[in-house]
């Protein structure tokens, strides 16, 4: 099995407020080409048959909860780099760019509406 999932669907209580922010995320993070769909703000990744894909949806009564979404970085420069790609979007109680533990270097933030992610780094560390 090479791919772990297909797609995160996410709501927010105004898809015009949250567009801005998206529009300069979702790129970064890999999901470079806009699909347009109804309803949607939606970004795909490039690259792969059936591109996994991020889509952003209204739902008016939305809260945001704990739950979080981390996506894998490919270096420490890297998740600074999307650090401060977040930062100029618009997230909010950003922590971090810092190690947290051996091997593991991350940055965890919210959207303009209190939904979490993270961007982590991670390095195969010995257990001797």
């Amino acid at each position: 099995m090479s791919r772990l999932y297909d797609h995160i669907d996410l709501r927010v209580p105004s898809l015009r407020d949250a567009t801005p922010f998206y529009e300069v995320l979702l790129p970064a993070l890999g999901f470079t080409r806009r699909v347009d769909v109804e309803g949607w703000l939606q970004y795909e990744s490039v690259g792969e048959p059936a591109g996994a894909f991020f889509g952003v949806t209204e739902s008016t009564g939305h809260i945001a909860n704990e739950n979080r979404v981390a996506f894998w970085a490919a270096s420490n420069a890297e998740v600074d780099r999307l650090a401060m790609i977040a930062v100029r979007a618009g997230a909010r109680n950003v922590e971090g760019p810092v190690p947290y533990e051996a091997g593991y270097y991350a940055v965890f933030f919210e959207d303009p509406f209190g939904n979490r992610f993270e961007v982590c780094h991670r390095e195969e560390v010995s257990m001797d």
